[in-house]
């Protein structure tokens, strides 16, 4: 069968101004190295979700690299992403396995998978416009920052246990940003976690007798989702904290997807419902067997504004790569090792950064704040997330995450809704 890419000139070599467009490849040797790249890339951000909510790694490694190759697939190579965990879900995730268990969290991804598949569905039937109406700027930009300020008491809990070390690994996350450019000014996370773990061995934080009974090769720990009937009250439960996720997904998703069409052709907007469905149909996949549900990677398409290197061939050898690292449990161990001190030091930084992507979907898309219905709609959601406001109704619970997302999505369509009443009376 014949490989779907065209090789790029010689293989070899790429002008400065040239670019290698989704459709074709460099030669292997080239196209492996540019894939680890993606790889380590992704790394950073992948590892540290199950290790801030206590999931397997390796589980989440082998399900990320799966749910990229089966979005290369259903985007049929058209599509340069890779499927890495999702930020979102952390927590929700903490909450659920606080309350009522893994199985929970894992019905929860699910459950998220199953409706972003089907708006992926209604997506390519009917296009985007509706998702738009639904959360212009103003709203998207609310979810996504008042997720990460949700999560600022994590980081503060980690980083008190460890102030020395998780400092370190702070400020080595600030210098590794501002001293280097390009791919390793990008990794200033993953630089960061290694500065402050080499901190942590020193000061004797580290227990590496996991590491050795680890074996090399074998198959990550699988989990299946808890069965909703045989305790309805608890699994049911974490819904209301897992389904505004994925409002964020469908915003980071069509965010990735406007940013490589930019990249490359304007054509791509076209697979927006089958990206969606991918994401989907990956985070099921993930919340079946035991992983974090995904999300397109704003990591790995900085890697190709970078290189200017678009080839769909390099993210199956990132997605090979991952799949590999998955089966190898001492890999798994290895990341378990990473003390709380180095996670409140990077989570610091992290969680603040997930918070300021809201506030700069504001700033690119030059929302007006001098307007009441901009200022409400930012003001109470952010609120309500950062405190994190709880109702609870019966058995369902809602946490701030899903009260500031219904607060953003209702307050800025009811005072729209009233401004035009007024304009007409």
């Amino acid at each position: 069968m014949a490989l779907p890419w065209t090789l790029h000139g010689d293989g070899k070599t790429v002008g400065a101004q040239e670019v290698v467009g989704p459709g074709e490849r460099l030669s292997w040797p080239l196209t492996i190295g540019i894939g680890s790249q993606h790889v380590v890339a992704m790394f950073g951000a992948t590892f540290l979700v199950p290790l801030l909510t206590d999931f397997p790694p390796s589980t989440t490694l082998l399900f990320s690299g799966v749910g990229t190759l089966l979005f290369l697939l259903i985007t049929g190579n058209k599509l340069p992403s890779y499927l890495g965990s999702s930020f979102a879900f952390i927590a929700p995730i903490t909450a659920a396995t606080t309350s009522a268990g893994m199985g929970s969290a894992l019905f929860g991804i699910l459950a998220v998978g199953v409706l972003l598949a089907l708006v992926g569905v209604i997506v390519q039937l009917t296009g985007t416009g509706w998702i738009d109406r639904l959360m212009p700027p103003i709203v998207s930009g609310a979810i996504v920052a008042l997720i990460g300020f949700n999560l600022a008491p994590v980081a503060k809990a980690n980083f008190e246990k460890a102030p020395l070390t998780a400092l370190i690994t702070l400020v080595a996350v600030i210098l590794c940003t501002m001293l280097f450019r390009g791919i390793l000014g990008r990794l200033s996370i993953f630089l960061g976690v290694v500065a402050g773990y080499i901190a942590a061995v020193f000061f004797g934080e580290v227990d590496f007798s996991r590491v050795a009974e680890a074996a090399w090769i074998g198959l990550p720990p699988f989990t299946a989702p808890a069965n909703p009937f045989e305790n309805p009250a608890a699994v049911f439960g974490v819904l209301p904290a897992f389904l505004p996720v994925v409002l964020v997904l469908i915003a980071e998703n069509v965010g990735h997807i406007k940013g490589v069409a930019q990249m490359t052709d304007a054509k791509v907007n076209r697979l927006t419902g089958r990206a969606l469905l991918a994401d989907g149909l990956a985070t099921m996949l993930a919340g079946f067997g035991g992983g974090s549900g995904t999300t397109t990677y704003g990591e790995n398409i900085g890697v190709m504004a970078a290189t200017r290197i678009y080839s769909t061939a390099a993210y199956w050898v990132a997605g090979i790569v991952a799949i590999l690292l998955g089966l190898s449990p001492k890999v798994g161990a290895i990341i378990f090792t990473i003390p709380d001190g180095v996670l409140g030091g990077v989570t610091t930084a992290l969680y603040g950064l997930i918070g300021v992507i809201g506030v700069k979907i504001w700033l690119d898309n030059k929302v007006d704040f001098s307007k009441p219905v901009n200022q409400f709609t930012a003001a109470t959601a952010l609120v309500i997330g950062i405190a994190d406001f709880t109702l609870n109704a019966g058995t369902l619970s809602f946490n701030g995450i899903a009260l500031g997302t219904v607060a953003a999505i209702a307050i800025y369509h009811l005072m729209t809704w009233l401004g035009r009443i007024r304009r007409t009376a």
